[in-house]
């Protein structure tokens, strides 16, 4: 059932990428992180919370694909509670960074949604269709944990990550 999910949802975002748009894909910053966006599909997340700008270090992660290989690099990270991620498009798009709602602790759901500007969906960042374009996200009052997160359009290309917050 997860996977009939999952698979109609990338149809769905794959076919709306194609369709035009959002290509703007301006990175965010902080007067774009201090909005709190509204998820657009799900259940709705228990609780509120506001975005909580990052206070710490900054990881980048390159999303690359070939037409064969499509991955996050690195693939797996840590952070601190405060750190950012900034995701870069470099190849093979459109792309994106997604968590599976089922799969988040439901005392990190509301600032992790806090925490992503511009999603698609709950827990669904937006569309990064050229190269070098970003996305970034506060792990600023996340709890610790393991967030494992993919790429909606390539998630049958097994193009996942996590991050763990220590």
């Amino acid at each position: 059932m997860r996977f009939s999910r999952l698979a109609l949802v990338a149809s769905a975002v794959v076919l709306g990428a194609c369709s035009g748009g959002d290509k703007n894909g301006t990175p965010t910053d902080s007067a774009t992180a201090a909005t709190t966006p509204t998820p657009t599909t799900g259940a709705p997340a228990t609780g509120t919370a506001a975005a909580a700008p990052i206070t710490g270090k900054w990881h980048e992660v390159k999303m690359i694909g070939d037409g064969t290989n499509y991955k996050f690099e690195p693939a797996d990270i840590t952070v601190k509670a405060g750190d950012g991620v900034r995701w870069t498009m470099v190849s093979g798009g459109p792309h994106n960074v997604a968590f599976d709602p089922a799969e988040i602790n439901a005392a990190a759901k509301p600032q992790l949604i806090a925490n992503m500007a511009n999603q698609m969906s709950e827990l669904s960042g937006p569309m990064l269709q050229g190269a070098g374009e970003t996305y970034e996200i506060s792990f600023a009052n996340v709890p610790a944990g393991k967030y494992n997160y993919f790429c909606t359009p390539h998630l049958a290309m097994n193009m996942r990550g996590s991050i763990t917050v220590q």
